[in-house]
């Protein structure tokens, strides 16, 4: 048997390695990572990487709003068809990928050949690190920030550049397009709505970034949190060849535990991104996913319903005398006036749980919306917390 050292892989894989930098003794690394995937490697797992919020087991009878996870699961629809798939899983189900990717290439307005299904978003984000950044293409990103990409890229030995974001919480498009010229990166990573301050890049400042940066930089815009928005997303961007969007059904739709996302490429942008893919979806994740995409209600209703607690915790804020940064998606970063560090583990004594610290804002919370119920028991304790009592 060959070891990872000795992999056979096409010359132009390798040409394209080693344009970015990497050694040939670096590649048994790279594809081991890839192979791994999100669940062999704790710091690049969803739990670990993403919110970093795999913080043990939680009393069933806490209050957890540290994840960014909806407070509504499936459908009652959804849930009849992932059990009816659940009762041929002793198949592979092959079809079913394809159908899936069908009818996101429908509901996206993209052709079938532009999707491509992931378990989530957080492995698709790793294989697109790994396709386009390395020791000579450095990675840009934003701080704070979701920290997937960057820690990736620097595993995988990329630079990681930082760029904080404006004072309204956008990015900052023209120095991020800075570093990028500076540095000949290889991928430019935009997470809109942001993670973890919630804030929004409109599109006027993405297509700007679109027509300034180096032609060979990668663009990936992660839209995770897009639906809490009226913004319309970037499917129009799709076609060209240096664009990638990632979608999850883990945050609207209710899904974080079930695994379903997807990536939105020109088909030879995602053929680089599969090379480093393997295996398939869960059938009962397909199945519940594809039902909940057919339902027209869905978005509209879960949006409202966020946009209400959201409003409801912002006037709780402002009443109170606390800023945060204006929010158009699922958490709320506020700025606690104290070490955050204090204020998590006063919830915490209290059974609520609540997000981690940021170290680029040392005082600043974000706060996943929850239930009503969940939201009045966080004020309540909160204002205990902040006020030392």
């Amino acid at each position: 048997m060959k070891s990872t050292t000795e992999l056979d892989v096409s010359s132009e894989i390798t040409d394209d390695l080693l344009r970015r930098g990497f050694s040939r003794r670096a590649f048994g690394r790279l594809f081991a990572v890839a192979a791994a995937g999100t669940t062999s490697l704790p710091f690049l797992s969803e739990p670990g990487l993403a919110q970093l919020s795999n913080i043990g087991r939680i009393p069933s009878d806490a209050i957890k709003i540290n994840a960014n996870e909806f407070p509504l699961g499936l459908t009652p629809a959804a849930t009849a068809k992932l059990v009816e798939v659940a009762e041929r899983g002793n198949r592979y189900q092959y079809e079913e990928m394809e159908d899936f990717m069908r009818l996101i290439a429908d509901v996206e307005g993209v052709p079938f050949s532009q999707v491509s299904a992931y378990p989530g978003s957080s492995l698709a984000l790793l294989h697109i690190v790994l396709a386009f950044s390395g020791p000579d293409a450095p990675l840009i990103t934003v701080s704070p920030g979701y920290e997937a990409a960057a820690r990736g890229a620097e595993f995988i030995g990329a630079e990681a550049i930082r760029v904080p974001l404006l004072a309204d919480g956008s990015h900052d498009v023209k120095k991020m397009v800075a570093e990028a010229k500076r540095t000949s990166a290889g991928l430019i990573y935009v997470c809109n709505p942001n993670n973890p301050t919630g804030s929004t890049t409109t599109r006027e400042n993405i297509d700007w970034l679109m027509a300034n940066k180096p032609s060979d930089t990668k663009v990936l815009i992660d839209e995770a949190y897009i639906h809490f928005t009226d913004d319309k997303p970037c499917n129009d961007l799709v076609g060209r060849d240096d664009v990638l969007v990632l979608r999850t059904f883990s945050k609207i739709y209710g899904m974080a535990g079930l695994r379903a996302g997807y990536l939105l490429a020109k088909e030879e942008l995602k053929k680089k991104v599969e090379g480093f893919k393997s295996g398939a979806l869960p059938a009962t994740a397909m199945a519940a996913a594809a039902e909940m995409l057919r339902d027209p209600k869905l978005i509209a209703e879960r949006r409202a319903l966020s946009d209400e607690i959201r409003g409801d915790l912002c006037a709780f804020f402002d009443e109170e005398g606390f800023e945060y940064v204006p929010s158009r998606s699922f958490k709320v970063m506020v700025d606690t006036r104290m070490p955050v560090e204090k204020v998590i583990a006063g919830m915490r004594e209290r059974k609520v749980y609540v997000g981690r610290p940021w170290p680029e804002w040392p005082t600043h919370l974000r706060v996943s919306l929850g239930s009503a119920a969940d939201m009045t028991a966080f004020k309540k304790n909160f204002l205990a917390v902040t006020a030392g009592t």
